[in-house]
């Protein structure tokens, strides 16, 4: 049963790191085709908090032996290709604030389907990271969705 709850906990930090990773990926790839200086200022907000988050899932792993690996290199040159593909045809404020609750849409369902998979006796650091980068994200949402 520990290596299962191991096992768990391990997936539950790659999961709050990969989901960093790519909100961090999606931003800087959304700011160079942005020109609207409100929308750069919260986008440059957003990637710091998401480097926050990123750096104390690394430092988590760390203290507790585990590995974190990169997203999928191909995963994010999709993403990649999909984002400057969109921003090419239309960078205004509004359509990169439906790409951006898109995204924040997608990360708080995969953070919340890692968390309800969780053990109740998993590890409790861990699980408070995951409920607040969930926070961060809900915020995130009902910030892009006032630029709608």
């Amino acid at each position: 049963m520990e290596n299962q709850v191991r096992k768990q906990t391990e997936e539950a930090l790659a999961e709050i790191y990969r989901n960093a990773q790519l909100a961090l990926q999606s931003i800087s790839n959304i700011l160079p085709a942005t020109e609207d200086t409100e929308v750069r200022d919260l986008l440059t907000a957003q990637h710091e908090e998401y480097e926050r988050f990123s750096a104390k899932a690394s430092m988590l792993a760390k203290d507790k032996g585990l590995e974190l690996k990169e997203p999928n290199p191909m995963k994010k040159a999709m993403m990649w290709g999909s984002i400057k593909m969109s921003t090419l045809t239309d960078n205004s404020r509004s359509h990169i604030a439906d790409m951006m609750v898109q995204g924040t849409v997608m990360g708080v369902t995969s953070l919340r389907t890692t968390m309800n998979d969780l053990a109740a006796d998993g590890d409790e650091e861990i699980k408070s990271l995951m409920r607040e980068m969930i926070e961060a994200e809900e915020k995130f949402e009902k910030t892009w969705k006032e630029y709608l």
